[in-house]
């Protein structure tokens, strides 16, 4: 059965998840970290991609960002994840794969999910129980997001922006949003429309994205074929 093709279109943010193999750790120390995201924005300067947010957990990674090509995301992670993993087996003495097949990703519309997008990645280890704030987590855009810690590799999207006149302000408001969880429902449509490769948003935006790629968008109906409306295989959802 052939595969889905993956939604993506220029200047519409994508978030994007990339598992560790039968969710194995690719993470094993602190050099690890670093070099994914230098390397992370190596290639976003060379694919010409904005990265908006971004969290490394221990044996997964999201991302969250624009590119003006389509196939530019691709390119990215294409690029990243052949380096990254010739880097591991070389430096641990492995072999084989470290990815979980295929990144999964769902284009995001900017004016409700966005920001919302945005909290999911930044508060994934807390949710994990890794830490009890998105600032005690190092490998995350929450501190620069939030407090304006130097971050090269990230380019605000332009909501993000809009939160103040000053830098000062924006990240008031930004932290403000984190004085309360997602709720649960949102949670749920975050890590569907991502695992299932659809786009997370509502009915109009939807609409607007297949009629412009010319194809479904959206889960298929109760009763549809296997292919035409459920997750792809290992569609295990994120904490």
């Amino acid at each position: 059965m052939p595969r889905r093709p993956r939604l993506a279109l220029p200047n519409v943010p994508l978030h994007i998840i990339q598992r560790g193999n039968n969710r194995q750790a690719c993470f094993f120390a602190d050099e690890d970290y670093r070099f994914y995201l230098d390397w992370l924005r190596e290639y976003a300067v060379k694919t010409a991609c904005q990265v908006h947010a971004y969290v490394l957990m221990t044996n997964h990674v999201h991302l969250l960002l624009s590119a003006e090509r389509s196939e530019a995301p691709g390119a990215l992670m294409k690029a990243l994840g052949q380096r990254y993993v010739q880097y591991v087996n070389r430096t641990y003495h492995r072999s084989g794969t470290l990815w979980e097949g295929r990144y999964r990703s769902c284009l995001t519309q900017e004016e409700s999910y966005l920001l919302s997008c945005q909290r999911y990645i930044e508060l994934n280890p807390v949710r994990a129980d890794m830490v009890t704030h998105p600032a005690d987590y190092r490998w995350s855009s929450y501190r620069a997001n939030a407090h304006g810690e130097t971050d090269a590799l990230l380019k605000p999207h332009p909501l993000y922006d809009a939160l103040g006149l000053e830098a000062a302000s924006r990240q008031a408001a930004y932290r403000e949003l984190f004085r309360y969880e997602l709720e649960p429902g949102l949670l749920d449509e975050i890590r569907h429309a991502t695992n299932g490769n659809f786009v997370l948003g509502n009915e109009r935006f939807a609409t607007q994205i297949a009629a412009t790629l010319g194809r479904r968008v959206v889960p298929g109906k109760s009763g549809r074929p296997r292919s035409e409306g459920t997750l792809e295989a290992g569609g295990v959802f994120d904490a």
